[in-house]
Formats: structure tokens, C-alpha cells, sequence
């Protein structure tokens, strides 16, 4: 055997070792588990995952949690347990009118956050050093230093590009076009950090957290200041060439409408956005829509009395009929499983829900509509923090992120003599989000500095 050929058997090896540990990692954060039950998962050998199980135990990543209790006859399997605190994320959700950071174990537990207003039209340096701020805080609150924290994640209310991880031409976000939001907070908080659209990381929250857990062809849709839909097909996200596919926001559901922020007439962002619900208020009203709301009746008071002012009702019903015309659209274009509302609005609740139903379902064909749940989303504000969990979690549990995971779990483990870690590599942007998708080059963490996933 040539040393080219050993060299290549080596590294094939090595390579199914690192895809074996992703997966008993996978398990594990699902639940404890013996090894012999995770043998029988992954159909390997006991000595293969007790092996790979004194890696993890070595890294600091798994322990052992004690016996499994139950009646069983004979000596009792040890328990297998995830240290969710062997790493930390920092999960930020960044908005057109606030901001939010917080620190994340491995099984996306907050163990302090931070919320403040903040316009986004600041720009890019004000943001930085809010975030750093927040970030400061919640690590402190946390007892978490910097050493601790494996990534960062940020979501922004715009579209990313997917290669260069640059903002490209927000509506909401003056300012920041080609700003590369990744880069910019590495910098000010010294670790990787992974960027990407917030409805996508509210889709990516939503099928590991969310009321359709598992779900593998889901459409989130985030109703806020601007809207976007975050897409999952077979369980991946559909980002399309660039990154920008989902702008919901900027289908034009009546070509003859009003002109939105993008440009584009009767967009759906023109007649269903949180700035344009004010207007339609007092247009209702001017119709002659009773309301015990007074003259100038704000977002939240249409949010407060959705169902229970015949005011702020039409105006919520005419939104979803609107929304729901949208969604019909991508009903038909991807026939998902599941389709979510999310975001500030999506708080009017089952009048709002009600009217998109009705509205999308009138227009979806009938294969397509026959088994798609249209629901609201159950995760609240937290949606963004959880999809940034998912997206950080997504990069680490793989083989390019497993040396990164390592190196911050265990720091000696990476530099120490006969250490059974997997061999450094660099984390690119071919993720399994992403497989065909360019690599670039990248600092000396094994992250795609300031891309996506």
C-alpha cells in the first residue's frame, strides 16, 4: 500500500469517526441514554461507542448520570448524559426596533438575557457597541467568560448573503448594505459569529422547538415591520442562489397597489406590515367600524383588544385575509407541511390566524392545502434566540465544527499529546444547511467569519 493510499484510508476513517460522534452527540441532546441502547441506534459495536463515548467523557462533553432505574433483572445500564454547559453560545436577535442577547447553554437554556429598544437605523457601529454591551451583561449575570463562549449568533431583520455573509440592500435597515454583520461582532466580542435572516432562524426554531418539532417541510413567516418567510424543504433550509429566497414581504399580491419600502407595488409588506396597520385603523374607521379605542388607537392597543374591539378587529381580519392570499402562494409553490406565523403581530392571535386560514385556503389547491397546518407559533419572543440556539448548534454538531466544540469544552484536549480529538479543520460555509455552497477562507476559528451556516 502506497503512503498517498494508507494516508487516504486515514483520513476516511477518520472522517466516519467524526460523523459516528455528531450523531451520539445528536442523541444525547435528545436524552440520556446507556451506551448499549446508542449502539443499537447507530449500529455499531459496544467497543466502537464506549470508545468514542471515553472521547467525549475525555472533552468534558459527556458524563455519566447514574443507573437506569426501572425492574430490569441484573446489573443496571449506566446512563449517558450531555454536559449542556461544556460550551456556551451567545444568541442575539436583532430587530428593526429592539435588540437582544443571551447566553445559551448547549441545549439552548437561557441563563440570562437582556431586551432593550433599539433602532436599527442607528446603523452598524451604534449596534456593535449595544450588543457588546448586552453581551458583557448577560455573560456576567451568567458567570461566563469569554473562553467559555463557542460561537455567537446573530439574526438580522434583512437579507444575507450566504457566501460573503454581507446584508444586501435591507429595506428595513438603512445603512447597512454590503455590511458584513459577522465580521463586525467578531471583533467586538472576540469569538466566531454565524449571521443569518431572522425568519430563517424563526423557521430553524420552530422545527426543533416548536409546536412542529421534526416537521421537515415547514414555511415560518414572520409578521413584524417588515415580513419574511423562512423556508425548510426536507429538513434544510432553501435560501436559493444567494440567500434571498423567502421575501415574502415584496410579493406583489395587487400589481395595481400602493408602492412599499422595496419598490414593489402592492407588495405584501404595503397593506400587511406593523407600519401600515395604523392607516388601515383609521380608514376603518372613517368607513364607519365602531371602536372604543380613542381617535389615534396604537399598534399596541390593536394588539391588546384584537378580539374584543370590532375596530381592532377588522383590522386584523383584513390583514390575515391579505397575509393569507401571500401564503397561498407558497402553499402552492412548496407544498409544505406546516406553515407559522411568528413575530410582534402574530400576538392578535385567533383572529389573525382565523383570516389567514380562510383567505389561503380559498387559493391553495387542494393537494397542497389538504394537510398544511396554518398555525401561530408557540415560542413567543423567544423564537429569534432559539433559531440563533439552532443555527450555532447546527455549525458545532458537525465534523468541521467537533475540534472548535472540543478546543472550548476541554481547551487542553486540542494541544495535549496523544489527544483522541478529531483533527482540526476549518469550518466553511458547506455545511448540511448549505452543501454545494463555496468555501472561503477563515480566521483562525474553524467558522465561517461573519457567513451563515
Amino acid at each position: 500500500m502506497t503512503h498517498a493510499a494508507h494516508s487516504h484510508d486515514t483520513l476516511d476513517l477518520a472522517a466516519i469517526r467524526a460523523r459516528h460522534t455528531v450523531l451520539l452527540l445528536g442523541l444525547l441532546w435528545e436524552g440520556d441514554r446507556a451506551r448499549v441502547d446508542i449502539a443499537r441506534d447507530l449500529g455499531l459495536s459496544r467497543s466502537a461507542i464506549s470508545n468514542i463515548v471515553a472521547e467525549l467523557m475525555d472533552v468534558g462533553l459527556v458524563q455519566e448520570a447514574g443507573a437506569r432505574s426501572g425492574a430490569q433483572v441484573g446489573r443496571r445500564a449506566t446512563l449517558l448524559h450531555l454536559n449542556a454547559r461544556a460550551a456556551m453560545l451567545l444568541a442575539i436577535d436583532l430587530g428593526a426596533s429592539h435588540a437582544r442577547v443571551d447566553v445559551l447553554d448547549l441545549r439552548c437554556r437561557s441563563l440570562a438575557s437582556r431586551s432593550v429598544p433599539h433602532d436599527i437605523q442607528r446603523g452598524p457601529q451604534a449596534t456593535y457597541a449595544l450588543l457588546g454591551e448586552l453581551a458583557a451583561q448577560v455573560m456576567r449575570e451568567a458567570g461566563v467568560v469569554t473562553a467559555q463562549v463557542a460561537v455567537a449568533g446573530v439574526g438580522v431583520p434583512g437579507p444575507v448573503d450566504h457566501e460573503s455573509g454581507g446584508v444586501v440592500l435591507p429595506p428595513n435597515m438603512p445603512g447597512w448594505d454590503g455590511e458584513n454583520v459577522g465580521e463586525g461582532l467578531r471583533r467586538v466580542l472576540g469569538v466566531p459569529v454565524l449571521v443569518d435572516n431572522d425568519a430563517n432562524l424563526g423557521a430553524l426554531a420552530e422545527t426543533r422547538f416548536g409546536a412542529h418539532r421534526g416537521v421537515a417541510d415547514l414555511i415560518y413567516v414572520k409578521l413584524a415591520t417588515g415580513i419574511g418567510a423562512g423556508v425548510l424543504l426536507g429538513g434544510r433550509l432553501h435560501r436559493g442562489a444567494r440567500g434571498g429566497a423567502g421575501e415574502i414581504g415584496h410579493i406583489s399580491i395587487n400589481e395595481q397597489g400602493p408602492v412599499g419600502r422595496s419598490g414593489n407595488p402592492g407588495s405584501l409588506e404595503s397593506y400587511a406590515a406593523a407600519q401600515v396597520l395604523a392607516p388601515l385603523a383609521a380608514q376603518l374607521r372613517a368607513s364607519g367600524t365602531p371602536s372604543t379605542l380613542g381617535d389615534a388607537p396604537t399598534l399596541a392597543d390593536l394588539l391588546r383588544h384584537a378580539n374584543s374591539d370590532p375596530l381592532a378587529r377588522a383590522v386584523w381580519q383584513t390583514t390575515g385575509h391579505h397575509l393569507g392570499v401571500a401564503i397561498s402562494t407558497m402553499l402552492n409553490l412548496f407544498n409544505p407541511q406546516a406553515v407559522v406565523i411568528g413575530g410582534r403581530l402574530a400576538q392578535a392571535g385567533e383572529v389573525l390566524i382565523g383570516a389567514v386560514r380562510t383567505s389561503a385556503q380559498q387559493r391553495t389547491m387542494r393537494i397542497n392545502a389538504e394537510r398544511a397546518r396554518l398555525d401561530l407559533s408557540t415560542l413567543g419572543g423567544d423564537a429569534g434566540v432559539l433559531g440563533a440556539g439552532a443555527m450555532m448548534l447546527g455549525a458545532l454538531f458537525t465534523p468541521r465544527g467537533l475540534p472548535h466544540l472540543y478546543a472550548i469544552s476541554h481547551p487542553l484536549s486540542a494541544a495535549g499529546a496523544g489527544s483522541r480529538a478529531p483533527p482540526r479543520a476549518g469550518l466553511s460555509s458547506m455545511t448540511p444547511d448549505n452543501p454545494n455552497a463555496r468555501s472561503i477562507s477563515v480566521q483562525p476559528f474553524p467558522f465561517l467569519n461573519g457567513g451563515v451556516p
